[in-house]
Order: structure tokens, then C-alpha cells, then sequence
């Protein structure tokens, strides 16, 4: 039974702090089920892939499709772990997320520390740079250079964003403590203890299935689910009613709910992505476990029309690319164009 009315609620975004305080505690024991549900078909499916294709079996590499969706999955566990929702115990969940960072080629405690500037600054003009997608208003596209121009154009190009971006991002930049190089000893032994850990791990497979089948496994995994993570990332952010401010008017609590979408996707793709489409509740409240974030919309309805994008609505997110600080929006290149 709601202790609070939809009315109280509709007249103070601080109440859902209060509200979703009650969502916070995790079942330890579910969580442990999530990850073997999610860990056992993952390595099942790799398994069955790559032995079948070194066995001269083409048709096996159609399990790479769901691998990847269970490797998204993955990330998302990780990624809960990193806000210490997962377990709700800093150990325990450290190192799971150290240990599944291994199978997302990302070094955990660089990422989670990158990840925490994210949530603290998301929406704030002020603070653009860490731990997001690199966007830049109008007014600063204007004033680069026309190689400053092309180089920004070609980064929200859709190849360039959700095609080559993950293969670099996951397989060569988080190999180093890129933008931590001076943030002291941490980032460094999380990245080399990963890249260590990887090498470990991927001799290992090697050994076992040989190169090629690793290869051919492996990469289109790691690329395709990139790509699903990128993309997610993308739209939880970069949609047409997205809201953003300058630091002298940013507030953490209208920043969540109204800069972060409701990405409402079906109910397959809602459980291979940790139900991370929910991004404006996970925002106001990054302890509430990704398997409760579908309970929060369930008690609380009201919250399915705030920033709501469906899948094929998504699509048209892709032109978005510049901020419009007269108009309050995202726009695309052409619609800048228009107005200059």
C-alpha cells in the first residue's frame, strides 16, 4: 500500500527519495541467483559457439547473438555492483565487479569511479566531460575550427559511435587509466590487474579452443554487446525531451527525473538489460537493485510517462548531437544549421 499520494508526489520530486528509500535493500538471495542465471548460460553458450565452430560447425555462431545479450547482462550486474546495490555489501560486491570486469574487458574500480561523476553531474552543462557522451552546444560547435567541426561530426556518426566506438572503448582505451593517469595509484593497478586477468583468461580459451575460434567468438561478442551498451547509454540521455542546466540552476533531483529517459522496451530486452531502460528511477536512486526497478514502475505508474521513449521511437534519437541553449533541446546538425 503507497504511504504517499500520487498527489504529494506530483508536487515534490523529493518525496520519491523518500519513497524509493523502500526499494533500496536487495534480496541476497535473488542477487546470487541473477548472477548465476546470467554467468552459467554465458559461458554455456560461448562454450557450444566456439567448440562447434572448431569442429567445423558455421551454424554454432549463431549463439553469439544471445552470448552478447547475456554479456550485456552482465555489465549491467557489474554496473550494479559498482553503486553497491547488488549484494549491499562493499566487499562482496567489489569484487564480484572486479571479477566480471574481466568478462567486460572493463577495469571496475576506474569505470565505478568514473560512473559515480557521471551520476553526480548528469544534466549539469558545467560539468560535461567525465564518465558520458562527449556534446557540445550550439553555440561551442560554431566556434571550433572546421577540423574541430569534421572531428565532432564524425564522433556522433552512428558507425563511428556504436560501431568502431566500442572496439576502441572496450578493447584498446580502458586498457590504460585513460583520464586518471594522476588520480593516484588505484586506477592504475585496476586497469593493469585487468589487463593481467584478461591475458590470464583469454591464454586459458585459447589453449583450450585455439586462436581462431577464440577470435571469431570472442571479438563479435565483445563488439555486439559494446555496441547494445553504448547504445542504451545513448538514448538514456540523448532523447528529445532530455533536460539540461547550467550549474547555477542544475538540481540533482530534476536532473534525474527529467534528464534521464524511461527507455520502455520489451519485456526480453528489459531482463538482458538489467531493466537499465528505467534510467530516470535508477538516477534518483542508484541503490535501488536493477530487478527492482520494474517494481518501482509497477506500484508507481505515474513515473512510465516521465521522459518515455519506446524502441522505435529511440531511432530518432540518433540525429540529436548538439544543445540548444536558446531552445532548451537537443538538436541535430541541420536544425543548427537552420536557426544560424
Amino acid at each position: 500500500m503507497n504511504m504517499i499520494s500520487p498527489e504529494a508526489v506530483a508536487n515534490s520530486k523529493r518525496a520519491w527519495l523518500k519513497i524509493l528509500a523502500r526499494y533500496k535493500k536487495p534480496d541476497r538471495r535473488r542477487s546470487a541467483v541473477e548472477l548465476a542465471i546470467t554467468l552459467i548460460p554465458f559461458a554455456t553458450l560461448w562454450a557450444l559457439s566456439s567448440v562447434a565452430y572448431a569442429h567445423g560447425h558455421w551454424w554454432g555462431l549463431i549463439l553469439i547473438l544471445p552470448a552478447a545479450g547475456f554479456l550485456v547482462r552482465i555489465f549491467m550486474i557489474q554496473h550494479d555492483c559498482g553503486h553497491g546495490s547488488f549484494f549491499a555489501n562493499r566487499t562482496a560486491d567489489d569484487w564480484i565487479g572486479r571479477g566480471l570486469g574481466i568478462l567486460t574487458l572493463t577495469p571496475y574500480d576506474c569505470w565505478r569511479r568514473a560512473h559515480a561523476t557521471h551520476h553526480a553531474s548528469a544534466g549539469n552543462l558545467d560539468e560535461r566531460g567525465t564518465g558520458d557522451i562527449r556534446t557540445l552546444t550550439v553555440a561551442e560547435y560554431r566556434q571550433m575550427s572546421w577540423r574541430g567541426r569534421l572531428a565532432y561530426r564524425l564522433y556522433r556518426h552512428p558507425l563511428v559511435m556504436f560501431g568502431l566506438g566500442p572496439i576502441w572503448l572496450f578493447i584498446f582505451e580502458q586498457r590504460l587509466p585513460v583520464g586518471m593517469m594522476r588520480g593516484g595509484l588505484t586506477p592504475w593497478v585496476s586497469s593493469m590487474a585487468t589487463n593481467v586477468a584478461i591475458a590470464v583468461a583469454a591464454a586459458a580459451l585459447v589453449w583450450f579452443v585455439g586462436l581462431e575460434a577464440f577470435l571469431v567468438v570472442h571479438l563479435p561478442i565483445v563488439v555486439l554487446a559494446g555496441s547494445a551498451g553504448i547504445w542504451l547509454f545513448y538514448v538514456q540521455h540523448q532523447f528529445e525531451e532530455t533536460e539540461w542546466a547550467k550549474d547555477s540552476e542544475w538540481e540533482f533531483q530534476h536532473a534525474a527525473l527529467h534528464g534521464s529517459s524511461y527507455y520502455d522496451l520489451p519485456p526480453v530486452l528489459n531482463w538482458f538489460t538489467g531493466n537499465i531502460g528505467v534510467h530516470h528511477v535508477h538516477h534518483l536512486s542508484a541503490k535501488v537493485p536493477c530487478y527492482r526497478l520494474q517494481e518501482v514502475l509497477r506500484d508507481y505508474p505515474e513515473l512510465r510517462e516521465i521522459g518515455r521513449v519506446t524502441l522505435l521511437e529511440s531511432l530518432r534519437c540518433v540525429k540529436l548531437a548538439l544543445w540548444d541553449e536558446n531552445r532548451s533541446k537537443l538538436v541535430s546538425f541541420r536544425e543548427a544549421r537552420m536557426t544560424a
